[in-house]
């Protein structure tokens, strides 16, 4: 049974800024689970028994090879995407970038990364990221 697919997915991000204030956002790749080609503020599954918390640093770790700080939780939202047939709730983090220079280290997941100004995000962006500037704005 699939995450996301066969029964609701748990998912966590995080909005990670750096000491410039850029954002930093990655690319889908080709064998990503959803999405592909849409940029996103980066982020993954929850495995059984791991906090939210845990997940996220260890998805950035993992996928990024970055270390962040977490500030605050953003917002839970419903992440259903109907074309795609899934259906995740995913938790987004305000984060600082602490340590390590990013790098793509699961290149099937992920096709481009980068640090963004919030006024020039690539496009397309993903649902889940599209939901998350919109709580970020009316939070701010």
């Amino acid at each position: 049974m699939k995450q996301g697919i066969d029964y609701i997915g748990i998912g966590v991000g995080a909005m990670i800024f750096n000491a410039n204030g850029d954002v930093f956002l990655a690319q889908r790749g080709p064998k990503a689970k959803n999405e592909r080609g849409h940029w996103e503020f980066p982020g993954g599954s929850v495995d059984y028994g791991e906090t939210l918390a845990v997940s996220v640093k260890r998805e950035m770790r993992e996928e990024y090879g970055i270390e962040i700080t977490l500030e605050r939780q953003l917002g839970t939202f419903d992440h259903i995407l109907k074309d795609e047939q899934q259906h995740w709730v995913s938790t987004t983090y305000i984060a600082a970038h602490a340590s390590g220079d990013p790098q793509i280290l699961e290149p099937h997941k992920c096709s481009a990364i980068g640090w963004f100004a919030l006024d020039a995000l690539p496009t397309p962006l993903s649902k889940i990221t599209l939901l998350n500037l919109a709580a970020w704005q009316t939070a701010e």
